[in-house]
């Protein structure tokens, strides 16, 4: 399928064709005409999945194609939980609705809000928001959203992950009983579903590669280290100029500013992002990494939601996150839209178990890789050794995904009750396909 058979009107058809878009995602070829078609939507879809257009192109067509309603009515809200996304989200809606006269702003704590209430007394039809400071400006009288009609909560898991369940629900008393609410989460456990129950109305489910799969394209080996040579390895393994750039993951803000400082004193260009440093200086960070001119990212997991590179072909585990989904959002951050990429894990004899349920849960036991300097002294248990030079070589024989690769794509009625079927484990053999 391409985009010119989803009925979408000239305006958008022209802004996707500079975007370079010619063939849409299996969430963006099943959402979209059923969101054109007015109805709500549960989708459960992981990072990189293009959901982002997903939700904006039919949320522009609609908007555009309205009847009556002037622009200085916020029309169509978006929330999401970082800044970061937040501010991707109003990106996206610049680049699809660049030939339409629709007006959007993004608002955001942690930074003064004389800018974004300047925009608002513009009048916009579209906003995106984080949910604290959406509440503070609707508390002061400048957000009014009883002319919504255009609902959509994004990243719903890592929103109720970082608290914001009781956010959520006071925004939901906000908004008109009659609109178009959608639904994104990479997670589907019982709290989410429960919260999709209170936001939408008779929706359809569309479900795209399941949390616990990771693509195909992505090259995993876990390196098991001692703690206390971790940073000795990253920078053995940062030494390969080849990694002309990569996002360093760790657990704690902490973290993620000492391993930044080590690297810099090897003359390694590196900077932390998490939620302690200003949104200035987040961003600042962002756009470096981004025109490389900082060669690594380093991350924790609520700063890193919502980061978008192209092209980043490697991403680094520090520390292995002690929720096995994390993982999975993490190393999605390669390996996008077909490109290659690889993931590479330090593990420590503690952090083990942590490694153990990730392989349980994505159900392929990820290859070892013993040709470093800084072998484990622990005796290791678990894993599989896979030589991950042969694994990786393997690979490079395939640089075009499996045919058919994110296409088991689920769509029917949310409300029907039906029971559910897991999917069956993958075979470790197709990890190495």
């Amino acid at each position: 399928m391409k985009f010119e058979n989803l009925g979408l009107i000239e305006p958008i058809m022209a802004a996707l064709k500079t975007e370079g878009y010619t063939q849409p995602t299996p969430i963006q070829s099943q959402s979209i005409p059923l969101l054109l078609d007015g109805h709500d939507l549960l989708a459960c879809a992981q990072t990189g999945t293009g959901k982002t257009a997903a939700f904006a192109i039919p949320i522009i067509q609609h908007l555009v194609t309205a009847e009556g309603r002037p622009s200085q009515y916020i029309r169509a809200l978006i929330v999401t939980p970082t800044r970061e996304l937040a501010i991707q989200i109003d990106e996206s809606f610049a680049a699809y609705g660049r030939n339409t006269r629709l007006k959007h702003t993004v608002v955001f704590g942690g930074v003064n809000q004389a800018s974004q209430v300047n925009a608002l007394r513009k009048g916009v039809d579209i906003l995106v928001a984080t949910p604290g400071r959406l509440l503070d400006l609707v508390g002061q009288g400048y957000i009014k959203l009883d002319q919504l009609t255009h609902f959509v909560l994004d990243e719903a898991d890592r929103m109720l992950d970082m608290g914001f369940v009781h956010d959520v629900k006071r925004i939901i008393k906000l908004l008109p009983a009659k609109r178009q609410s959608l639904f994104f989460s990479a997670t589907m456990p019982d709290s989410i579903r429960e919260l999709a129950s209170s936001i939408l109305t008779q929706p359809k489910k569309v479900e795209v590669t399941p949390v616990s799969s990771t693509a195909e394209t992505i090259q995993q080996a876990v390196y098991f280290v001692d703690q206390a040579n971790k940073y000795d390895l990253l920078k053995y393994i940062l030494k390969d100029k080849s990694i002309t750039t990569a996002l360093v993951f760790t657990r704690t803000k902490h973290g993620a500013d000492k391993v930044a400082k080590v690297l810099n004193r090897e003359n390694i260009s590196a900077e932390a992002i998490h939620g302690n440093k200003s949104q200035n200086a987040r961003q600042r960070a962002l756009s470096n990494f981004k025109d490389r001119v900082t060669r690594v990212l380093v991350a924790t997991d609520i700063a890193a939601r919502g980061i978008d590179i192209d092209q980043l072909s490697f991403v680094i585990n520090f520390e292995i996150p002690n929720i096995p989904e994390t993982y999975v959002h993490r190393i999605g951050r390669t390996g996008r839209a077909g490109a290659e990429g690889k993931a590479v894990s330090f593990c420590d004899v503690e952090e083990r178990p942590y490694l153990r349920d990730i392989q349980k849960l994505i159900g392929l036991q990820v290859p070892v890789n013993n040709d470093h300097p800084y072998p484990s002294s622990a005796v290791e248990t678990g894993p599989v050794n896979v030589p991950v030079s042969k694994h990786f070589q393997h690979r490079s024989n395939h640089n075009t995904p499996r045919s058919g690769h994110q296409s088991h794509t689920k769509v029917h009625s949310a409300g029907t009750g039906e029971n559910r079927k897991k999917p069956g484990r993958k075979k470790w053999f197709k990890a190495a396909r």
